[in-house]
């Protein structure tokens, strides 16, 4: 095999090129030679051997009866020297010696494969990388430049810059470096890729190459909140009920969790569970705080107020404010954290939407009037996906949801867990008073007058007027007279 075939082969299995494109790089190579040797390539013509041995170089000329371009055209009897066959106005194409071109011109065909090879190494280099945003790659320090570390990749360069990195961090050259893949970037020298250490999606890469609950989606994580170097925070939950989503993450005795925070050179982590009922869940995301409780001020606006005992205030809060800033962005609530003392001396009569939404959550203290809620969607702290395929199933009735989880047909609803089944009749349990209703319409029975169906107070069940205790629930009572 010729020299060209050998220096072929290696680009390809050196380079990762494919034969196509060294073949049209050694063409657009040939052509920008003969253009600077002729001044024209609209005639040259390129022919290689089927092994890639060899390749020769033609010029196709017309044939005419008095030349004008003898570039492009050739006198009738020239050509009849070379094929008897030749008539005016043919074509014919004459062998050419690429060692013939001037030196200047080798050397624009030479720039011209470089450029080629260039451009089709940057090619393929963006095809490799460009699914690949998103996902964790090592590489090794190699030097910093205003405050940017370039990092080796082997066949790239990464840049890390300061903004993607974590303040907590120090590099020494040839140190590992494990990052995420941001962005792809085309230089003059070849390809970069913009790494970053400080996005929240590193660290769930992280998470996911530790825990395998992960990883088969037994456990899923809802969302990360990050400052870099100081706390993040992480909501997770179960597809299973058997399994604890905190527990898979932690791992037997903090291992799973202390191979993250390693990793993240000593960062705190709070692993946290997600629950659909907003109060819960800005409960857990104030953690390690313990709160006492959790007010909703504006549903509409999602502001909500959580009270904590005085000794736990400064941790809810954090240094400068951190651990309440990251479970603002975790729930995406804007949380009021106050202290009982603090809560006590406030006047919530004055805002209404506190009003309406604590009567709906917590049993209507203050006496006021119910407001009714007769679907699932209407309920605080429903998740939408949840509601929408409760809805698309046909329970989004609470009546008929009650009635259908009470016989377990609930559980055949696609796309929803155990989990979210029970967080739903949960937050039913919470803030629908079935007990009241039921009263409501027992008296409404009683006092009609031409009504003549009775109902037990505590149930619901339907009695009669000759009964002294309910058959259901065994409640004892007795009907009075109607005094005229």
């Amino acid at each position: 095999m010729s020299e060209m075939a050998d220096a072929i082969r290696e680009l390809i299995e050196t380079k990762g090129f494919s034969e196509d494109s060294v073949r049209q790089t050694i063409e657009s190579a040939i052509k920008a030679a003969y253009k600077r040797t002729f001044g024209t390539a609209d005639n040259c013509i390129v022919k290689f051997n089927d092994d890639m041995s060899d390749v020769t170089v033609y010029s196709r000329k017309t044939i005419v009866d008095g030349v004008y371009d003898p570039v492009i055209e050739m006198e009738l009897d020239e050509a009849r020297e070379l094929s008897t066959e030749c008539e005016e106005g043919d074509e014919i194409d004459i062998q050419i010696d690429p060692k013939t071109f001037d030196r200047s011109a080798v050397s624009t065909g030479k720039q011209t494969a470089h450029q080629g090879l260039n451009e089709s190494f940057k090619d393929n280099l963006f095809s490799e990388y460009k699914d690949k945003i998103g996902e964790i790659i090592i590489g090794y320090y190699q030097r910093e430049h205003n405050e940017t570390i370039y990092v080796d990749l082997g066949k790239v360069e990464g840049v890390l810059p300061k903004k993607f990195q974590s303040p907590r961090e120090r590099y020494e050259k040839s140190d590992r470096i494990k990052a995420l893949i941001k962005d792809i970037k085309r230089t003059n020298s070849g390809l970069q890729l913009v790494l970053s250490r400080a996005d929240p999606d590193f660290v769930r890469s992280i998470v996911e190459l530790e825990v395998p609950e992960i990883y088969d989606k037994t456990v899923e994580i809802y969302k990360i909140s990050r400052e870099a170097g100081y706390r993040t925070k992480i909501a997770v939950f179960s597809n299973k009920e058997d399994v604890d989503p905190v527990g898979a993450c932690v791992g037997l005795k903090g291992v799973r969790i202390q191979n993250v925070i390693r990793e993240l050179e000593g960062e705190k982590i709070d692993i946290l569970r997600y629950d659909p009922d907003p109060t819960q869940f800005i409960k857990n995301a104030l953690s390690p705080a313990a709160v006492t409780n959790v007010l909703i001020l504006d549903e509409d606006k999602k502001t909500a107020l959580a009270v904590v005992p005085e000794d736990q205030f400064s941790l809810a809060i954090g240094k400068q404010g951190q651990n309440v800033r990251l479970a603002n962005r975790l729930c995406d609530w804007n949380i009021d954290v106050k202290t009982e003392a603090q809560a006590a001396e406030m006047d919530l009569s004055e805002i209404s939407a506190a009003r309406k939404t604590a009567a709906s959550l917590f049993g209507n203290a203050a006496g006021d009037d119910y407001e009714e809620v007769a679907t699932v969607s209407d309920l605080p702290g429903i998740d939408g996906r949840v509601a929408d395929l409760l809805k698309a199933a046909g329970y989004d009735d609470i009546e008929k949801f009650v009635a259908a989880y009470d016989d377990g047909t609930i559980k055949q609803v696609e796309g929803l867990s155990e989990a979210d089944i029970d967080a739903v009749n949960k937050i039913i349990r919470a803030n629908v008073e079935f007990v009241e209703e039921n009263e409501a319409d027992a008296q409404s029975g009683a006092t009609d007058a031409g009504g003549d169906e009775y109902f037990c107070p505590e149930c619901g069940a339907k009695i009669t007027l000759d009964m002294t205790q309910c058959p259901k629930c065994g409640t004892e009572f007795e009907f009075a007279e109607d005094e005229e």
